[in-house]
C-alpha cells in the first residue's frame, strides 16, 4: 500500500485544479485587497480592476495548471492581454508576469499536495512532513535551516510554514513515515522550531507573521481551502 500512495502523490495533482477552480474571481487595486488565506478562496492579480482582465489572467493560469505550459507560453498571454486591456502593470513585464505565474501554480500545488497527503490512508502510513528547500543560489537563511526537518503532520507549524513561504520561493514538502525516519537515523520527528513572529504593518492592517515568511505567505494553502470547501475532511496542523 505504501508503494500506491507514493506514486499517487507523485502524480499531477487533480487536487490542484480543484482548489484553483472553486476560487471566485475578485477585481483589485493592490496586493493587499486580498491577504493571505483569502487566497485559498479567490482568484485576484494585483492591480486587475475589471471582471474582463480577471477572467483572461484567470484562463491563463488555469491552462498553465491543466496542460503544464511555460512560463514562457505564459507570458505570451500576458503581452496579448496587456495590449487588449492596455492595463498599465507596476514591475517590468518578466518580472511581473513571473510574479503572477509562480504564486498561482506554487500556492496551487502546495494546496493540491495538502489535500493529498491529510488523506487518512496516507496518514496512517506517512505520519510525517519533511520540509525540502528548493536548492536556490540564493535562499533565505530560515528556509535553509529548515531543509530536512522532520516533524509530525499535525505540528502546528505546518498552519503558518506551510511553503511557498514567501515569493520566488520553490520550497515543498515530502511525506516520510516510521521507515523513511530510520533511514535518516532519527529516531522520532525532530523538534519543531520555536515560532517567532514581528509586526509587520500590511495594506492598513497590522499582522503577525513568522520571520523567515512574507507578509501574505504567513498561511497554509490547502488547510484554508479545505478547512473551508470540506467540512469534516481531514485537516491537520
Amino acid at each position: 500500500m505504501a508503494d500506491a500512495i507514493v506514486q499517487a502523490l507523485d502524480q499531477p495533482f487533480e487536487e490542484a485544479l480543484r482548489f484553483f477552480r472553486q476560487k471566485a474571481s475578485v477585481t483589485t487595486r493592490t496586493w493587499t485587497d486580498v491577504y493571505a488565506a483569502a487566497h485559498s478562496h479567490a482568484f485576484m492579480v494585483a492591480g486587475a480592476a475589471t471582471d474582463a482582465i480577471v477572467a483572461d489572467f484567470r484562463a491563463e493560469i488555469e491552462k498553465a495548471l491543466a496542460q503544464g505550459t511555460t512560463i514562457a507560453e505564459f507570458r505570451k498571454g500576458f503581452d496579448d492581454i496587456v495590449a487588449r486591456h492596455g492595463w498599465e502593470h507596476t514591475g517590468g513585464r518578466n518580472w511581473r508576469s513571473r510574479i503572477i505565474f509562480d504564486t498561482n501554480l506554487r500556492t496551487a500545488y502546495a494546496a493540491g499536495r495538502y489535500a493529498k497527503l491529510t488523506a487518512p490512508d496516507t496518514l496512517d502510513v506517512f505520519p510525517y512532513w519533511q520540509y525540502n528547500h528548493s536548492g536556490s543560489l540564493h535562499p533565505r537563511k530560515e528556509h535553509l535551516a529548515w531543509d530536512g526537518l522532520v516533524l509530525r503532520a499535525d505540528e502546528i507549524f505546518w498552519s503558518t510554514n506551510y511553503p511557498p513561504n514567501g515569493w520566488h520561493c520553490g520550497c515543498f514538502v515530502t511525506a516520510a513515515s516510521d521507515r523513511d525516519l530510520r533511514r535518516q537515523g532519527k529516531r522520532g520527528p525532530d523538534e519543531a522550531p520555536e515560532l517567532l513572529f514581528r509586526a509587520e504593518e500590511v495594506g492598513g492592517r497590522r499582522v503577525m507573521v513568522p520571520f523567515g515568511v512574507d507578509p501574505g505567505f504567513e498561511y497554509n494553502p490547502g488547510q484554508a481551502w479545505l478547512s473551508r470547501t470540506s467540512p469534516g475532511s481531514a485537516t491537520v496542523a
